[in-house]
């Protein structure tokens, strides 16, 4: 669990975060949502520490995050896993080697219990059949999948993803979501999705955060979205006429 209490960030003298306060739960896919330009990306970095805040908590299983030392920080860094908007794999490196990679920096284990995990994440994320091609070698899809399967090889507490489905069509993005959720779930993980795509909110959002010009406007679920009266909220979330007729059909019943 990581918990955001009364977090301020501003820029050159402009509040980009103002009073952001919100519980990201262990075991459920939390999503942050918002217009570009809202201030959700900067939660994440704030989160994360990429940026440090002005104001306010960040408590990951009630450390402070922001009063931790240099030590304490490096540390707690060995929990989280990252995917990244563009997967950023080593195109050198083969998507086994990709995958492996974290083992090699961080983990004193031995190279033999390496390669035990690291076929234990390409078989969950199902690349065993990849895993002596490059990149270049295989889809987008299949490129984001190998970047899950990196991001857990180090059985993270927390996981992090920007714009996962970023560049991918309906149905990837679609396998992509569910493996995420699927991946949260079984391993308890607090995971955080910063995301423009309203079908990964429907799909996945077991707790959303919606930020809206850097205040919170909105939290929820995907199953209490569609009772919201936030105007704000509606614009952005049924904004296409599509989003919209499916609202209006849940309203109707």
């Amino acid at each position: 669990m990581i918990e955001v209490r009364n977090v301020y960030k501003s820029f050159n003298g402009k509040e980009v975060l103002k009073n952001i306060s919100f519980t990201f739960e262990a075991g459920k896919t939390n999503l942050i949502i918002g217009q570009s330009g809202s201030g959700k990306t900067v939660l994440m970095k704030s989160v994360i520490g990429i940026h440090q805040v002005d104001k306010g908590q960040i408590l990951y299983n009630g450390r402070d995050f922001t009063k931790m030392s240099n030590k304490e920080t490096a540390l707690l860094r060995q929990e989280i896993g990252m995917l990244f908007q563009g997967s950023a794999l080593f195109d050198s490196m083969t998507v086994e080697e990709n995958v492996r990679f974290p083992l090699e920096m961080f983990s004193d284990k031995t190279r033999k219990e390496w390669e035990k995990r690291v076929a234990f994440c390409l078989d969950r994320v199902g690349l065993s059949h990849a895993a002596k091609l490059y990149p270049s070698e295989i889809s987008g899809g299949m490129q984001k999948r190998a970047a899950i399967a990196r991001a857990i090889v180090l059985e993270p507490t927390y996981l992090f993803c920007d714009e996962p489905n970023s560049g991918l069509d309906p149905k990837t993005s679609l396998t992509i979501d569910q493996l995420i959720q699927e991946i949260t779930r079984e391993n308890n993980i607090t995971t955080i999705v910063n995301t423009h795509d309203m079908n990964s909110v429907m799909e996945i959002g077991d707790k959303i955060l919606f930020i809206h010009k850097g205040e919170k406007g909105w939290e929820g679920s995907k199953d209490t979205i569609f009772d919201s009266n936030n105007e704000n909220l509606d614009n952005l979330v049924f904004a296409s006429e599509l989003f919209k007729k499916v609202k209006e059909n849940h309203i109707r019943k």
